[in-house]
Formats: structure tokens, C-alpha cells, sequence
């Protein structure tokens, strides 16, 4: 049984050796596991294409090598009486294989040595997929570029003189909940309850998921962003709306909004360095009221309502009302499995006002002796309740790549959005994973 909540921190510490460490989930992961189901895995990927094929074999010793340095990942999921807990998992990395799923699938523990992640392959890419309850975006970026810097030198031995360590210096492996370390008393409610727009229409066949990556130039997309008064991410964002807007709605009035979800990484903001989750959720909403809005109109009214709540004091506001159902001594005291109940009726009225995701995990950089084999990266998002369709973004030596993913058979929207950013002068290059024609 889980230790209590109550218990001081210094229980941690007083573990005899031939006891596996256990630690709490952060706050947004707390929500993860009771909402996680086969067709709503709340597993993302991030995948690395190298220059030549992948080796198996040395892809899983890369991976028996690095994890036990990442104690992050080194977890299993437990049910306590009150909250859910991580505990130590000292069973043998989880194997690595040929990719063998869609993105993002359920993760089955109980076949991955109780791991909540998964590392496959296909030719030249390596795929790592996180249940999210381990760590977000910039959590899951470390752990797969110590993992490509360790196979790297199994494979050329010669790299082993440039770069000795087994964990690149400046690395930081912090577990500390940087919600709670950073929670203030004192909020306003700030998520909106309206309910949105849900693109919906005929589904692929069950079990498949369409992936098309749209691959821009960096440079190109500054100069367009900055003709429009707006960020690189707004400008995307508001590109994935007007899509949205121009091929759902054929250009009409709609009751309901498109709404778009962003999440912000918060460590820039607390000077945190913590391996665990820490991100916000703010949203871009546009809300059609009249016919026929330009792509410029669209794109104003989005990167306007980003801008106003992408500032220090709201996503601390955000944080703290978080935080502060986490902190209540009345709810904390509630068994899980009324919380569990309670968490799913609140998650479901909420996923009633998003319309869709767009995440950003920014600029990738690796160590100069490691960028020649590395071609590019590109980040996947599994879908969600009422979100049939997401977008994940990442940028890498000057290459920007826009991955769409969805579960709907109509190409429409995709295309609108490419479309929309080629007419604005940027090259634009398209891959699809294949679902669409098959």
C-alpha cells in the first residue's frame, strides 16, 4: 500500500536498500490515469530519423544504458487507497521492437515490464512513446537525445573520444513537482466551459491513425510570421484554425467556436529544470460570427487571445487553480475511487470545449559531434475525447516540422493548412505515414 500523503517528505529517505523508492505523481498527472484507455491512450511520440538504418541491437543497448540514469522513467504506476504513486521498477528495460502500431497506442504494462513508455524503430527512425504521466514534451526531448547520443556510440566507437560522459553534461535529472514548489494561494477559475466545435466525419478503420508531417523552413517562417505581427507557433496555430474554419465550416457562421488548445512549458518561467510534467493550458478561440473571414482576420483574432494569456501573471494563475484542488485538505482526504469518479465527470465536461491541440516543443539542438547522423525530428499526438484531430510541432537544423495527426478519413483540413502557408511565400514539403491510402 501506497504511503500516506501525511507522511513528511523524509520518508523517502529512510527506505531500507532492499526497498524500491517511491514518489508521488505531479499535478496534471494526476488526471492521466483515470482517463487513459485504449482509444484515448494519452501516449505522444517523438521520433529522430537517423541517416542509416537502425540497429536493434545496439538501439536496445543504448536504452539499457541510459535508463538507469533517468529515474523519471524508471517507474511503475500503482492504485493507493488515496492517490495513485510511482514506485521503483527494477525489472529489465522494456524490449525494443519494429514499429508495430499507430502512433501513440495504448501502452499495455503489463507486456512492457511495467513500463509507461516504449522505444520501437522502422529503417532509419526511432520512436520513443510516453504514457504522459511520466513527463511532457521537454521531459521526453531529453530522455530520446541521451538515447540517440548513447546508440551513436555503440555504433561509431570513434565518438566515444569526443564525448566520454554517459549522460551529456548540463543535464539535469530533477524529480521535483514544480507545481507545488511554485503554487500560490489565491486564484481566479480559468478554464472556459463553453462548448466548442468537434470535428467530426467518417473514421479511419479502427485502430489506425493518419499522419501527415509538413516540413518548412525556419527562416521562411519568421519572415511570414513577422509580416503578420505574429509569433512562428500564433502564426501555426492560427494556419491550423483557419483550416479548420475554411474546410469544416465552409467559411459559415457557427454557434459554437473552434477551440484550440496550446500547452505552454513553464519551466523558462519558474527557472525550473524538473523532469517531470510541468506545462499550462491556454486555448485560441475563434468563434465565426459572420461569413467569409480572411486568413489575416483569423490569424489576428487567434495570436490576440494566445498573447493576452500566454503572460507571467495568468499562467501563474493557471497554475495555482490547479494546484489548489490538489492542496484542498477535504479532497485529499477522499478515497481514489470517488476522486477517479468525480475527475472523469469534471474531464468530461471539459473535453466538450476543445475543439482540437497544437503543441510546440520548440527548437531541438544536439552536440555538434552527434548532428551529422541526425536528419530531422517530429513530435505525434494520440487523440483525445472529442478532439479527433492535433497537431505537434518541432523545429531542427533550420527545419520546422508541422505533424498533423487524425483519425478522420476527410483530407481537407490538412491540405487547407499547408495550403494556407505556401500561398504565403513558404516552401512547403509533405509526407504522409500511408493510412490515407490504404
Amino acid at each position: 500500500m501506497a504511503p500516506q500523503e501525511e507522511q513528511p517528505q523524509t520518508r523517502k529517505r529512510t527506505l531500507r536498500h532492499d526497498q524500491p523508492a517511491w514518489d508521488k505523481l505531479d499535478n496534471t498527472a494526476n488526471l492521466f490515469p483515470v482517463i487513459a484507455t485504449e482509444e484515448m491512450s494519452n501516449v505522444y511520440r517523438i521520433s529522430v530519423t537517423l541517416t542509416e538504418e537502425i540497429d536493434r541491437v545496439l538501439l536496445q543497448e543504448a536504452l539499457n544504458r541510459i535508463l538507469p540514469q533517468f529515474s523519471v522513467f524508471r517507474m511503475r504506476l500503482h492504485m493507493g487507497f488515496f492517490w495513485y504513486y510511482f514506485e521503483e521498477n527494477s525489472r529489465p528495460a522494456p524490449i525494443v521492437r519494429q514499429e508495430y502500431s499507430h502512433p501513440g497506442a495504448y501502452i499495455d504494462k503489463s507486456r512492457n515490464n511495467h513500463y509507461m513508455f516504449r522505444v520501437t524503430y522502422y529503417q532509419c527512425r526511432i520512436n520513443l512513446e510516453v504514457f504522459h504521466v511520466l513527463t511532457d514534451g521537454a521531459g521526453g526531448i531529453t530522455f530520446l537525445k541521451e538515447l540517440v547520443y548513447q546508440y551513436l556510440r555503440l555504433k561509431y566507437p570513434e565518438l566515444l573520444q569526443l564525448d566520454k560522459d554517459k549522460i551529456s553534461a548540463g543535464i539535469f535529472l530533477d524529480k521535483e513537482d514544480s507545481y507545488v514548489k511554485n503554487f500560490k494561494k489565491g486564484h481566479e477559475k480559468v478554464y472556459k466551459s463553453e462548448r466548442a466545435l468537434t470535428i467530426s466525419g467518417e473514421e479511419l478503420p479502427k485502430g489506425e491513425m493518419g499522419v501527415v508531417h509538413g516540413y518548412l523552413p525556419v527562416e521562411q517562417l519568421k519572415q511570414v510570421s513577422k509580416s503578420y505581427g505574429v509569433t512562428i507557433n500564433q502564426y501555426l496555430v492560427g494556419a491550423f484554425v483557419y483550416g479548420v474554419y475554411r474546410e469544416y465550416l465552409n467559411g459559415k457562421v457557427s454557434k459554437v467556436p473552434i477551440r484550440c488548445c496550446v500547452p505552454v512549458n513553464l519551466r523558462p518561467y519558474y527557472h525550473s529544470h524538473t523532469m517531470k510534467n510541468f506545462f499550462a493550458m491556454v486555448s485560441a478561440t475563434f468563434k465565426p460570427e459572420r461569413e467569409e473571414y480572411s486568413f489575416r482576420e483569423v490569424l489576428e483574432i487567434v495570436a490576440a487571445d494566445l498573447k493576452e494569456q500566454i503572460t507571467p501573471e495568468n499562467l501563474d494563475n493557471i497554475m495555482s487553480y490547479n494546484v489548489s484542488n490538489e492542496q484542498n485538505l477535504i479532497l485529499r482526504a477522499v478515497p481514489l475511487v470517488i476522486k477517479n469518479f468525480v475527475m472523469k465527470q469534471v474531464y468530461e465536461a471539459s473535453a466538450k470545449a476543445t475543439s482540437a491541440t497544437v503543441t510546440n516543443i520548440g527548437n531541438i539542438e544536439l552536440k555538434e559531434p552527434y548532428r551529422q547522423y541526425v536528419e530531422n525530428f517530429y513530435v505525434t499526438l494520440s487523440m483525445s475525447k472529442g478532439q479527433n484531430m492535433k497537431g505537434g510541432i518541432c523545429s531542427y537544423n533550420g527545419m520546422l516540422t508541422f505533424t498533423i495527426s487524425s483519425v478522420l478519413a476527410d483530407l481537407s483540413v490538412q491540405k487547407r493548412i499547408f495550403q494556407t502557408i505556401a500561398a504565403d511565400g513558404v516552401s512547403v514539403a509533405i509526407e504522409s505515414n500511408g493510412a490515407y491510402y490504404e
